[in-house]
């Protein structure tokens, strides 16, 4: 598995140095549960979107991204999901990372200190040289799209 070198650093105005670091629960895991750095518990009710503030900043490598996403647990059990899924840090963000929440469920849910509450995921990033043409190649697909191949 190929590693690229992430630099992490807390924002000591918060106190956060309680929380975990960022971290990949197995061997394999392609991302880092991240956790919520909230001074008071924060209650989302269903439909609300909140900024959660994670405590950190990151400086990535060039030519790479951090995507922000949701955690299955979280999304499954309780319909806590990321507002602008998946969300993206890029290599010259030099600020605190947050995480917009958005309570998709049915039930208020609590965040507290410390609850994992998102996946980062580091990932290359390719920047498009767009070209400007008089008409698209033709496909077997051609303009079709939401649905037409089906339910």
């Amino acid at each position: 598995m190929q590693q690229v070198d992430v630099e992490f650093c807390w924002f000591d105005a918060q106190g956060c140095r309680d929380l975990s670091l960022p971290g990949y629960e197995t061997a394999q895991a392609a991302g880092m549960d991240t956790v919520a750095a909230v001074t008071k518990d924060i209650v989302l009710e269903p439909g609300d979107i909140s900024l959660i503030p994670t405590g950190f900043g990151v400086a990535i490598p060039e030519g790479f991204e951090i995507q922000i996403r949701p955690r299955s647990g979280l999304a499954v059990k309780h319909g806590i999901s990321i507002i602008n899924a998946p969300g993206t840090i890029d290599a010259d963000y030099r600020g605190e990372v947050k995480i917009g929440l958005i309570n998709l469920g049915r039930n208020p849910f609590t965040v507290h200190r410390g609850d994992r509450i998102a996946q980062m995921i580091l990932a290359p990033v390719c920047q498009a040289r767009l070209q400007v043409v008089e008409r698209l190649d033709t496909t077997g697909r051609g303009s079709g799209g939401f649905g037409h191949t089906g339910v």
